[in-house]
């Protein structure tokens, strides 16, 4: 009686798991090994030929060229979702510990701080970033008046504005995780530690980062997945100038017409972002064992 109860309440959760989650990957997969309609779409034969394209290029003889262009994209893509992880982390952990440390009705209005932005629309908030990095914008009018800059500065279309919203728009995901997680933390163990004439280093290194540690994974899975497939950032901040792999995909619908490529594209980041959850997962195991 027990199982069927079990069932049939994880029979939403996994319903709509199938419909919204497995079902478009497994379309996106199909897609992946067909070929592209001139019009959009695709159509027969299957093929690996988007694949092939992530490689190689057709020269006009039909030959197949060695390219790098999208493999640049990849990496470029990947090496912003890490920053973008890793800043986030070096933002959260010190803000989320300054939440710990209050009191509670404190607390309570500093997470709101954290959450309101969750309030408005990323669209929104992403574009008036733009505002404030353009020529004419906040920060260049600013220094011009104060007489710091004769031309404006270069603050916006390059990997450095599309970082800056990307760390904007996730650091929420990252101060969240760790504060449930060092909210259940006893102070008295720090307290301990400092009777022990621990220094704040070495508390911080054998207390505190042992048991945040499990919130910084979740923070760092939160961000690393969606800031790896992001366009939003790129296309705004980054003016088309400098492609992700989530700006490319979405060309590869609209622009290009090349669905194949596109779900090609869209599988890639998928497995990508299934592996490190599968390696996280197995991180975590094993340091379960050990201690």
């Amino acid at each position: 009686m027990n199982m069927k109860r079990t069932l049939f309440l994880i029979l939403p959760a996994v319903l709509f798991i199938s419909v919204f989650m497995l079902i478009p990957l497994m379309i996106a997969l199909v897609y992946s090994f067909m070929t592209s309609d001139s019009y959009g779409g695709v159509t027969g034969p299957a093929t690996f030929d988007a694949y092939i394209q992530l490689l190689y290029q057709q020269d006009f003889d039909g030959s197949l060229i060695f390219s790098t262009d999208y493999l640049f994209i990849i990496l470029r893509s990947v090496v912003l979702a890490v920053a973008t992880t890793v800043l986030c982390l070096a933002i959260g952990l010190p803000v989320a510990w300054h939440i710990v440390c209050q009191s509670a009705s404190r607390r309570k209005f500093l997470l709101f701080l954290v959450t309101m932005p969750f309030w408005i629309n990323t669209l929104i908030r992403t574009y008036c970033w733009v505002l404030i990095l353009r020529d004419q914008g906040l920060i260049n009018m600013t220094l011009r008046n104060l007489g710091a800059i004769v031309d404006p500065l270069p603050l916006l279309y390059n990997d450095g504005s599309i970082l800056l919203g990307l760390v904007y728009t996730f650091v929420p995901f990252m101060v969240l995780p760790i504060y449930s997680t060092l909210e259940r933390v006893d102070t008295r163990l720090i307290e301990a530690a400092h009777d022990l004439y621990a220094g704040r280093w070495q508390v911080f290194r054998r207390v505190i980062w042992p048991l945040a540690k499990p919130g910084v994974v979740a923070g760092a899975i939160l961000i690393f997945a969606p800031a790896l497939g992001s366009f939003l950032a790129p296309d705004l901040l980054g003016g088309g100038k400098k492609l992700l792999i989530g700006s490319l995909i979405q060309m590869q619908f609209t622009s290009s017409r090349n669905w194949a490529f596109g779900s090609a594209l869209a599988v890639l980041v998928t497995a990508t972002v299934i592996l490190t959850l599968i390696v996280s997962s197995r991180r975590n195991k094993v340091g379960e064992v050990r201690i």
